[in-house]
């Protein structure tokens, strides 16, 4: 079976269904957010003559290979595509005679059978149990995937109509299944082969070749619950229910903590790419003024005509950034993967400072300095800067006072300066007049603010009062947003 029905190759005349699949599914792609260009959808179109159409594992890393430009998009396109072809793609169906094959696999594993039914979902949970670790011994897939569609039957619960997320259901099987005993019965007979006599690398290559089978199963597993689903509530509701936000749409403020690390590793590639932009534009940036004396000296080979005006190109100057950081509450996640990509492309600034506050404040360059590990360096901000005055709730007004009598004299015409926070102030007094200050001596003051722009100025937010003596007050929740943003300090 192919993924639509079509033929393995892509003749003229023949490929129609297969293009109108193909189309819909880099619409989900956008909807989730991977970007797909014209150009890439052709790409693919053109990789999927080269491959077999029925091997669905083929057909998916040729659409990936041509579509998926960023490693941390891959488990979104993962997800899509999933959902879109469970219904399209190969499956483990048993039709066709295909219940005489499974019935002679479960009779040789487990000999004479007292089960009623047909396949595998006809067994008693004790046989189901011995014939899954009988199949994990051996390795035989096609059996586990009898076993997968077998469990989710006998116990995953599932009820039409039922708006349950597919975890819910994975849970209810993989706890029944109880994987990690027939781990332990699957070691202890590799133990009895060897009469007890396993060498530690022996014993850890056995145990990773038999989790590896068992995540195999849990694919299995998983793919026959998705195909219920979609078949119950249709592709769309279940593409629905599954996607979560590429890593550089994830909100800085509301987080969990797996979103988190999915933003830590996508800010290492994003900082090289927004260091290699900023050089770039640096090294390309406008011309200068006409220079007179050259253009006439270069004017004598075409007879005194100018032809090729001749410009000062201008010796660009990098900037120095001060990063003053809110790091309360939850805002301490948005000023953490700000400092870190600062820092991480300090190499296009003359120098950074860092200071963090919230109602005292206090610098933090020098912790940066001491590792080349950032996220060291973010927790020694945690743990040791002296940022409290009296009781530990945000006072922008004293924290920026405090700045400018200790630092205000280091701003200079050269210097921009970066205030993160939501300016909720507590209701202190705003001391505006610091920034007004910082700008007259800065060469660009901006904040930004990780809040929404709806919540900006709602209950105790002062942000307007300081935005009027900003160049700039930007919402930046995200990484997309982030990147924007940096893109402008060059």
């Amino acid at each position: 079976m192919t993924i639509d029905g079509a033929a393995p190759s892509l003749p003229a005349g023949s490929s129609g269904g297969l293009l109108e699949s193909l189309s819909g599914f880099v619409t989900e792609l956008r909807t989730a957010g991977i970007p797909v260009s014209l150009t890439e959808n052709l790409d693919a179109m053109e990789a999927l003559r080269h491959i077999p159409l029925e091997d669905r594992d083929a057909f998916k890393y040729a659409l990936a290979a041509t579509m998926v430009k960023n490693n941390s998009h891959w488990k979104a396109f993962e997800t899509v595509f999933e959902v879109y072809f469970s219904l399209r793609g190969r499956e483990y169906h048993i039709t066709d005679g295909g219940e005489d094959a499974v019935d002679e696999l479960i009779t040789d594993l487990l000999g004479s059978r007292e089960g009623e039914g047909s396949g595998a979902e006809g067994l008693t949970p004790e046989q189901l149990a011995e014939l899954l670790y009988r199949a994990l011994m051996d390795g035989n897939d096609a059996m586990l995937r009898a076993i997968a569609r077998a469990a989710v039957t006998r116990y995953a619960g599932m009820e039409p109509g039922r708006p349950v997320g597919g975890t819910y259901y994975l849970y209810r099987t993989l706890r029944q299944l109880d994987l990690d005993a027939v781990l332990e019965k699957m070691m202890d007979a590799a133990r009895q082969e060897t009469r007890g006599e396993l060498t530690e690398l022996e014993e850890r290559l056995a145990r990773e070749e038999y989790e590896a089978r068992m995540d195999a199963l849990r694919r299995e597993i998983e793919a026959e619950i998705r195909r219920r689903l979609v078949a119950d509530r249709g592709a769309e509701a279940v593409a629905k229910s599954l996607r979560k936000p590429l890593p550089e749409d994830i909100d800085f403020m509301h987080a969990s903590r797996e979103e988190l690390l999915a933003l830590r590793k996508a800010i290492a590639p994003l900082t090289r790419k927004l260091a290699v932009r900023l050089a770039r534009k640096r090294r390309h940036g406008r011309k200068g003024p006409l220079d007179f004396r050259s253009t006439v000296r270069h004017s004598l080979s075409y007879g005194g005509v100018p032809a090729e005006p001749k410009f000062r190109y201008p010796r660009p100057s990098k900037p120095e950034i001060m990063v003053v950081a809110d790091i309360s509450g939850s805002v301490a996640a948005f000023a953490r993967f700000t400092l870190q990509m600062v820092y991480a492309i300090s190499s296009q600034f003359s120098r950074v400072r860092s200071f963090v506050f919230i109602d005292g404040i206090d610098e933090v360059t020098d912790y940066f300095r001491a590792t080349e590990d950032i996220s060291a360096a973010i927790h020694r901000i945690n743990t040791e800067a002296d940022v409290i005055w009296v009781d530990g709730h945000s006072d922008y007004g004293h924290a920026f006072e405090a700045f400018w009598e200790r630092w205000g004299k280091d701003v200079n015409s050269k210097t921009t300066v970066l205030l993160l926070g939501d300016a909720r102030n507590n209701y202190h007094a705003a001391q505006a007049w610091v920034l007004a200050e910082v700008a007259k001596k800065a060469r660009h003051v901006y904040w930004l603010n990780p809040e929404p722009r709806s919540y900006w100025d709602t209950g105790d937010s002062i942000v307007s009062q300081y935005a009027t003596h900003c160049d700039g007050a930007y919402e930046c929740r995200n990484l997309k947003q982030l990147e924007r943003f940096v893109e402008q300090l060059g």
